[in-house]
């Protein structure tokens, strides 16, 4: 029988962290929308220049930052890659199927794949950014030792997410998970927990900011980043960072995939985020929580 106990009820309120928009991505479906008809999905010169124009559909300001080394390079080689924010998860890849933008740069496969199946976007991966880990944070303790029987770790309660965070304490020994339970696991398939661990879901978005109300919380690197915690304050560091299916991705309508040209100049723009530069922004700026992965694929 499991010795584990879950809640999606709230614990009470704190204060709210400020938080961009990511992926995983980055992690699910997080409204505005931007002017369409300012957008295009042709690359082709700017009037009047010899430079052509890409546009790459973000979601947040940070990954003007992350993106500016492959711009600046871009620019040198005639192409000016334009930005084109988004204030949610869902409008991107919808501007990138119409057609709207030309690429889109901030989700994983698993939720790209999600969007696929539900709306029928015609879209695809065409070279892989970053991943960005779910770390153990605690307030009250300094490592998984000491954490004490009946320990309450709040997780996200959003299914992708959520289930990659099941993984980590999984990883980490603190639970175990049924082997045959799915890629993205649920809390009923924890099968067991030495320390009779009790699972709190709660918004991806509060888990930094319920850490007083916890013994610890997996909280994903961006929102971590944006609360001023730092990797080398977690208790616990994911190790899964090779699962391609959590990698951050760049993405292409298929149709224009089929004209070489923009192929060509898609493939440039990926070579262009896929240097040392990009990696010297994650690391320098950003404090590790970006992690290049896939770049060799």
């Amino acid at each position: 029988m499991n010795n584990f106990k879950f809640t999606t009820q709230p614990l009470k309120e704190t204060k709210s962290a400020a938080l961009f928009l990511l992926s995983a991505a980055l992690f699910a479906g997080c409204s505005s929308k931007t002017d369409s008809s300012q957008n295009t999905a042709d690359v082709k010169s700017d009037e009047g220049s010899e430079q052509s124009t890409i546009k790459l559909g973000v979601t947040g300001a940070i990954y003007e930052d992350i993106w500016q080394p492959a711009k600046d390079k871009l620019a040198d080689d005639g192409i000016n890659l334009k930005f084109v924010q988004f204030s949610d998860f869902s409008t991107p890849n919808n501007a990138l199927n119409s057609g709207d933008i030309d690429l889109n740069a901030f989700q994983h496969e698993i939720y790209l794949n999600t969007e696929k199946e539900s709306q029928g976007y015609e879209i695809e991966p065409i070279g892989y950014t970053f991943i960005i880990p779910l770390n153990i944070y605690s307030s009250k303790y300094k490592s998984l030792e000491e954490l004490p029987e009946n320990a309450v770790i709040a997780i996200p309660d959003d299914l992708t997410n959520g289930g990659r965070a099941l993984k980590v304490l999984d990883e980490a020994g603190l639970i175990e998970l049924d082997e045959n339970a799915d890629f993205s696991p649920t809390v009923k398939d924890i099968k067991s927990s030495d320390k009779n661990i009790q699972i709190k879901e709660l918004k991806a978005n509060t888990l930094p900011s319920a850490l007083p109300d916890v013994d610890a919380a997996v909280i994903t690197g961006n929102f971590a980043l944006d609360y001023g915690l730092k990797t080398e304050e977690a208790i616990y560091k994911d190790q899964s960072l090779d699962q391609p299916e959590y990698w951050c991705l760049i993405a292409a309508r298929s149709e224009d995939l089929k004209d070489p040209d923009k192929k060509a100049a898609y493939e440039e723009v990926v070579e262009a985020f896929q240097q040392p530069e990009t990696e010297d922004v994650f690391n320098n700026d950003f404090g590790g929580y970006f992690i290049a992965e896939g770049w060799n694929e």
